[in-house]
């Protein structure tokens, strides 16, 4: 009934599930493994209702409030759409990585192997949730009678070949920092001249877009680069699918820098200058630096008003909190994971645990000025906007850089910097100990502002978060104390976990 190679490649990508979930399940890390996928799939839930409400809201407030054609609106600020999504899979869309060496050795085609692997990133997140958003967008035009449906089909699949050819895309520019830095650079000095008036990027765009929806060959253009962009993919994984090609260990020369300006951290600085000399150096690390930067955007969603649900006035802190806080919640909950490599070296030298820790104390509390020196830019949208990032600031540099710290002790992920995974979302780095741990970073100054701002004002709210963040910075040597604690009595946990291979 079915060709013998449907059947053979079938009885294949069997073997490799098989082997996947076999790997899963007994893995040393695999009582947290199935909590990170609660976790995360709580997250995946959260997305997801955002993307289906924000469809219901745009369609109404487009065509209700602004009287004009949802459909032209969409397509005129898809370009963004589009750079944005390529610029957030670079920093945390994992590559299709599967235990490869191993299966060199047995009876698999390297073609398959490819395959399946391709294949797992085709089912990604990333590309299903856009679907949450223009689906239910496209049955309101459908509904409504704003559009035939033969259109609104069309548009869809071109936007579908859209997603896929930056899923392919991305694959394509892993480690390709110059390129994915210059790709946002540009979109960010469109926008910013389309938002000062300047120049409108849109105006050369949108009629692409609205002929997805208009014309039936025009839709052949995206379907064609996607298939265009698998077809190189694959060819280059086939390629490079030699322990002496590709999957050969890259060297490459550096620089030295000595980085004398950190002399004046004391005995802390060598830290210091490791880390930063990491990021500099390592793309998982400098993942980090780039969701930095995305945070920085995050807070347009609730300074501008574009979502009704974030007009509350506790929502202001939230956002502060997080404008703030990128660098400290993407590099910092993989302290001290970053080191995992040779962190059982450094354990049997003469190394104190409190200047390791004040090291990243200080890296962490930097990152956080700089970012909101950063910010600055929301004073457009009045000083008590920016004022919400200063007091998030705060409270990051004194309570959750220690929380932060807190939680690390017990994050016992190995994190391999020569390989092409994304540093985000691995196993190990969840578990009950550390959930209970991250509820403060968020949680409890949305309390606090909530207690300020309902029984006096909102700038009572502001200073009982200040007030918090300072009391961290007045009892820094007491929490510290408490941290070197825990870290020693988890010392020898930590170097098990990370002699293990996943």
């Amino acid at each position: 009934m079915f060709p013998a190679s449907f059947k053979t490649n079938t009885t294949m990508f069997k073997h490799f599930i098989s082997l996947q979930w076999k790997s899963f399940w007994r893995s040393a890390s695999a009582s947290s493994g199935v909590w990170m996928k609660i976790f995360m799939g709580f997250w995946a839930v959260y997305f997801i209702l955002m993307m289906m409400g924000g469809s219901f809201i745009a369609y109404k407030y487009i065509s209700k409030d602004l009287c004009l054609d949802p459909l032209e609106v969409v397509n005129r600020f898809l370009i963004y759409w589009w750079a944005f999504d390529l610029i957030f899979r670079y920093a945390l869309q994992k590559m299709p990585v599967i235990n490869i060496k191993p299966l060199l050795i047995l009876p698999f085609s390297k073609s398959k192997i490819v395959s399946f692997a391709l294949g797992k990133t085709m089912l990604s997140f990333f590309n299903i949730i856009h679907a949450f958003f223009f689906v239910p967008f496209s049955v309101l035009l459908i509904a409504n009678g704003d559009a035939p449906v033969l259109n609104v089909l069309l548009w869809n699949i071109g936007l579908i070949a859209l997603i896929y050819a930056n899923n392919f895309l991305n694959i394509l520019l892993n480690n390709k920092d110059s390129l994915i830095y210059g790709v946002g650079g540009v979109i960010a000095l469109l926008g910013g001249l389309h938002y000062f008036g300047y120049f409108d990027v849109t105006q050369y765009t949108a009629p692409f877009f609205q002929g997805l929806y208009e014309s039936k060959f025009l839709v052949a253009i995206p379907v064609v680069v996607a298939i265009a962009l698998y077809i190189i993919a694959f060819k280059s994984f086939v390629k490079d699918l030699y322990l002496d090609a590709g999957l050969a260990t890259k060297s490459k020369t550096v620089k030295t820098e000595n980085l004398e300006w950190l002399d004046r951290f004391g005995k802390t600085a060598v830290f210091l200058k490791n880390d930063i000399k990491l990021i500099k150096r390592n793309k998982r690390a400098r993942s980090t630096v780039i969701v930095s930067v995305l945070f920085l955007f995050y807070g347009l969603l609730f300074f501008t008003g574009a979502v009704e649900v974030y007009d509350g006035p506790v929502w202001r802190i939230f956002a502060g909190i997080f404008v703030s806080g990128g660098f400290l919640m993407s590099f910092g909950q993989f302290v001290p994971s970053w080191d995992s490599s040779y962190y059982p070296l450094m354990m049997s030298q003469n190394i104190k645990y409190r200047e390791y820790l004040s090291s990243k104390w200080w890296l962490m509390v930097i990152a956080t000025f700089i970012s909101a020196v950063l910010a600055s830019g929301y004073l457009y949208f009045g000083w008590e906007a920016y004022l919400a990032v200063v007091v998030g600031a705060i409270y990051n540099m004194g309570m959750n850089a220690h929380v932060v710290l807190w939680a690390g002790a017990y994050v016992k992920t190995p994190i391999d910097l020569t390989s092409n995974k994304k540093a985000f979302g691995d196993k190990q780095s969840f578990n009950m100990k550390t959930l209970m741990l991250s509820l403060p970073k968020l949680a409890l100054p949305m309390v606090l502002y909530a207690i300020g701002h309902y029984a006096y004002s909102p700038y009572a709210g502001y200073a009982l978060v200040a007030v918090a963040g300072i009391a961290g910075f007045a009892f820094r040597n007491m929490v510290f104390d408490k941290i070197e604690r825990i870290y020693r009595t988890e010392k020898y946990k930590t170097i098990w976990a990370y002699k293990q291979k996943k």
